[in-house]
């Protein structure tokens, strides 16, 4: 019976997906790739590609798999940015801070486990008690996802995406009193120049791209890079499930795919990383399920919980 309501609840979600898959094929769109050549095909390609795997044989203290739940605190920033300024849909980004924030710092707190955090540079401006609740918890690790979650590939600009990194960089370095180590890119999408501006600013690792399931290097046009990948997953980002869809999937199918995607890592003995978001996943039905996915994890023997920076510097031992 179960099982069966299980499918009836995955019905609406796949028939709200057929108007946008219908709009798709009738749109007439360019495609320019059509007439590259085999040789213009390869330097298409070749700005980032992915090069050798990283993850090591064992992971600290002989644990089985490595996983970090990392959360993008975008709140309100990304509406800002493309000019949105609608009181009630800046709402449910403050959602993020309100409610989904306690509930997030109280779940690390009952677990004592680290995490990371990647946040625009304008959420940390909004909240500054924010900043304080990160301070009380050392464990847990700020990473820079931008200056207001701008758009790189609509920006594509060199010299204003520098000034906006530069930007982010410095709000963070003087919040929290160090540098972050750890970059994922506004809405996981990196502009023609975004590799190089984060080598030059001296990134350890990136945590955007997803070329593996695993951590590996960055390889640009050919050469390796020396800058660490942590890839994520559109499998494994509450976003597209509970906000992108147009529907309101259950939160236990969806974090049933999370257990899967985990239990998965844990027998290959890879990396398991997660992407949620406080406005999306600190709600209430949510944020239960993520206490049980914990659990479930906790539940295992030779589970390593880490942040990114704590990952990227273990599996840099196989840059040498």
């Amino acid at each position: 019976m179960k099982r069966e309501l299980a499918s009836l609840m995955v019905v609406p979600f796949l028939l709200g997906a057929v108007p946008v898959l219908l709009r798709a094929q009738q749109e007439k769109r360019p495609q320019p790739g059509t007439k590259l050549t085999d040789e213009q095909i390869q330097q298409w390609v070749a700005p980032m590609r992915a090069g050798r795997k990283l993850t090591p044989k064992s992971w600290p203290n002989g644990a089985r798999v490595a996983v970090c739940l990392s959360w993008d605190m975008d709140n309100e920033t990304f509406e800002i940015a493309r000019g949105t300024s609608a009181p009630v849909v800046l709402s449910q980004g403050e959602y993020g801070f309100t409610e989904g924030l306690p509930r997030i710092m109280a779940l690390y707190d009952k677990y004592n486990i680290p995490g990371s955090f990647y946040i625009p540079a304008v959420t940390g401006i909004l909240y500054p008690a924010m900043i304080q609740e990160f301070k009380k918890r050392p464990r847990l690790e700020i990473g820079i996802h931008g200056w207001i979650h701008e758009r790189l590939t609509d920006l594509d600009d060199q010299a204003e995406e520098e000034r906006l990194l530069n930007k982010a960089i410095e709000f963070w370095t003087s919040a929290m009193g160090k540098k972050p180590v750890g970059y994922r890119a506004p809405s996981w999408a990196f502009s023609k120049y975004t590799l190089d501006l984060i080598r030059k600013a001296g990134f350890q690792y990136d945590s955007s791209a997803m070329a593996m399931d695993e951590p590996y290097e960055l390889l640009s046009n050919g050469r390796p890079t020396g800058m660490v990948e942590l890839p994520v997953d559109w499998i494994l980002d509450d976003y597209p499930y509970f906000v992108s869809s147009g529907s309101l999937p259950s939160p236990e199918l969806i974090f049933k795919v999370y257990q899967d995607e985990f239990d998965g890592a844990y027998t290959e003995g890879t990396m398991f990383m997660l992407t949620l978001h406080p406005m999306v996943s600190g709600h209430r039905s949510r944020i239960v399920y993520l206490d049980k996915l914990i659990a479930y994890m906790k539940s295992k023997p030779g589970v390593w919980f880490a942040t990114g920076q704590q990952i990227a510097d273990y599996v840099r031992q196989n840059l040498k």
